[in-house]
């Protein structure tokens, strides 16, 4: 197994949810944050959990770079999982050319939370959600979806709905050769998140994220998983 964070940068998020380039100086009522998706290489797969923000430079998707920098392309992505449907983890799973919807991963097979996504098309007024992506996301059709609580899909990879930082929040496993890759996504954004035992008001269920935590830090630490943390200002995967 080879693990390989996609850090996009790190951004300042203002209540509006508007990310920008952070500097040195943090505008008031801000948080500061990474962005970082995961390229996960198997023998028989390559797996993407979520998607990123969507942001270019130089004319260029920043994921397709950070992609092409670690040797891979778009098109060589076979899966795609998503852990919910804040645009932060999935506006980069296309880009718009010319009004039009030109998808990153028409190779790879993308998978969500059937149930998340019936929510997040709900959320008309909340800037935490993208409904333009939303929309043709739809569409897509080479879109999964998950409508269990918990299962397999395929012999290396598990899921388990777990609510918590959204209604319908997913969490992943990834298993080779004895090895276990561990992605509790928003549940689990920041190493230290694990240092403090604390409910969050921007959690949908702040209590039950908190009580997660705590659960995946005992079973990292007994069975030696690596912990991806998506929005981790340092350490993005980290063996325990």
């Amino acid at each position: 197994m080879k693990i390989i964070p996609l850090n996009e940068g790190i951004y300042a998020v203002d209540k509006q949810k508007n990310f920008i380039n952070a500097t040195a100086e943090i505008p008031s009522g801000s948080l500061k944050m990474a962005v970082c998706p995961f390229l996960i290489v198997l023998e028989n797969d390559i797996i993407l959990l979520d998607a990123g923000l969507g942001f270019s430079k130089n004319g260029h998707p920043i994921i397709e770079t950070l992609l092409n920098e670690n040797g891979y392309a778009f098109e060589q992505i076979t899966k795609v999982l998503l852990s919910h449907l804040h645009k932060d983890h999935i506006d980069g799973l296309g880009s718009f050319v010319d009004g039009k919807f030109v998808s990153h991963f028409s190779n790879a097979k993308i998978y969500l939370q059937k149930r998340e996504l019936d929510y997040a098309l709900r959320q008309i007024e909340n800037p935490s959600f993208n409904q333009e992506v939303l929309k043709v996301l739809t569409a897509l059709p080479n879109l999964q979806f998950l409508l269990e609580d918990e299962g397999w899909i395929s012999d290396a990879i598990s899921f388990e709905v777990t609510g918590g930082h959204s209604p319908f929040h997913q969490a992943f496993w990834v298993y080779e050769a004895g090895e276990t890759a561990f992605y509790g996504a928003d549940n689990l954004p920041q190493r230290n998140y694990l240092r403090f035992h604390v409910a969050y008001k921007t959690d949908d269920d702040g209590k039950k994220a908190m009580a997660l935590r705590q659960k995946w830090e005992q079973l990292a630490q007994e069975a030696h998983w690596t912990v991806l943390f998506y929005h981790d200002l340092a350490h993005n995967a980290v063996k325990f």
